[in-house]
């Protein structure tokens, strides 16, 4: 098992503090690692392993029949007579009603309450009818690129070309923890998607036509960190002779970003400072995706970069807006309480282009502004604004 230890370290503070903690993420992000590394983390305070209560909760370990109140009951026999247990429930999303059980729990019983989802239904308003104000959210992503080093610890290749293969296999860490080779990496998130699709999403909610379901899948992946709005897939799909509602797209697309496959980046009016409610674009909960249905090819690497970026700035906890400034675009801002970092991304600065820089000059505050590059030679500093390697920006612990 290899330490993730950001993960740890945002969850202890909540130890033994009366909310429920909950952490949701894609599948095979590596939420049930967490969880074991939690484990351990409360064995070496002292806790005994019979009072630390591990289930898991998805499809092959439940019964189908499985109720709030069967899993209520299950979970009181099994802490009786022990004093205060730690619960450590794993894709509880699969059990209807959870969260009445986990209220049940958290006013009747000494318990200190973890859960793990792979919906961000377990983040929504809907838990906070149950649950108001008594428990905390952590988001869980695939790996950093930090993590995916130390996952190649040992490895006889340089930062560069891990860095290449980050960005060509991303972070899923069943596919960092192996070697595989392209075809078979893209297989096993192709596996993974197919799960996420069929169960959480097809299934659960009912969708009949699955063929005009993937094709709006596939539309977004294809424009991935490009603007579109729900009715342009419509007339795009129209023009394949594919009828489907507006309405139906908008349903799409919440449910994928329900299931951590994509996540929404609204554009933000520096000017204004308002938060603009059209035009906005998605980007994917690990750039493999795109790959594992579409295959890779070099005219990716732009996109592949910027998803790159943003996952790290919403790993590192801010809210990400894409830039409107009059008529310029920056490709992120990143917002964190009183703090704020402008970025723009490209694979390299083209030769006597000044647009990746001067777009971040026209903004006329004190906060840090960054071109990121994937070309080594680009790195410096004009006119205040650092110009930085991938690497460099991915690893650095403050910007």
């Amino acid at each position: 098992m290899i330490d993730r230890p950001d993960y740890i370290n945002a969850i202890t503070p909540f130890i033994d503090v009366p909310v429920v903690k909950i952490l949701a993420g894609i599948r095979r992000c590596g939420k049930s690692t967490i969880f074991e590394m939690l484990k351990q983390e409360l064995l070496n305070r002292g806790i005994s392993e019979e009072r630390i209560i591990m289930k898991k909760y998805t499809e092959m370990d439940i019964p189908e029949d499985i109720t709030a109140k069967s899993m209520y009951d299950e979970l009181v026999a099994a802490i009786a007579g022990k004093g205060r247990c730690y619960l450590l429930l794993d894709e509880l999303q699969e059990v209807e009603g959870w969260e009445r059980a986990i209220n049940s729990l958290l006013e009747g019983a000494d318990v200190d309450i973890y859960v793990t989802g792979s919906n961000s239904k377990l983040m929504s308003s809907e838990i906070s009818t149950y649950l108001t104000g008594r428990y905390v959210t952590i988001p869980v992503y695939t790996l950093s690129f930090k993590e995916y080093l130390a996952f190649k610890t040992g490895s006889t290749q340089s930062r560069d070309q891990l860095l290449q293969e980050y960005i060509r296999f991303g972070g899923f860490p069943i596919i960092a923890n192996g070697q595989f080779d392209e075809q078979s990496a893209y297989q096993i998130v192709n596996g993974i998607y197919h799960t996420i699709v069929s169960r959480d999403i097809v299934r659960r909610h009912r969708i009949k036509r699955q063929d005009l379901f993937d094709r709006v899948v596939r539309y977004v992946i294809e424009n991935m960190g490009k603007t579109f709005s729900a009715s342009s897939v419509s007339k795009f799909l129209k023009s394949e002779h594919r009828t489907i509602s507006v309405e139906s797209i908008y349903n799409y697309l919440r449910w994928l970003e329900q299931a951590f496959i994509i996540y929404p980046c609204r554009r933000y009016d520096i000017q204004g400072k308002t938060i603009l409610k059209t035009q906005e674009k998605y980007y994917l909960g690990d750039i493999a995706l795109k790959y594992s249905l579409l295959g890779y090819n070099r005219k990716m690497l732009d996109g592949a970069i910027e998803n790159i970026v943003f996952l790290e700035m919403k790993r590192r906890g801010y809210d990400v807006f894409i830039g409107k400034d009059g008529t310029k675009e920056i490709d992120f801002i990143g917002v964190l309480r009183d703090e704020r970092v402008y970025v723009q991304v490209c694979v390299q600065i083209p030769e006597n282009s000044q647009r990746e820089v001067e777009n971040l000059m026209e903004i006329k505050d004190h906060y840090p502004k960054y071109v990121v590059t994937a070309n080594p030679m680009d790195v410096g500093i004009e006119n205040g604004i650092k110009i930085v390697h991938l690497a460099d920006f991915l690893l650095n612990e403050t910007w």
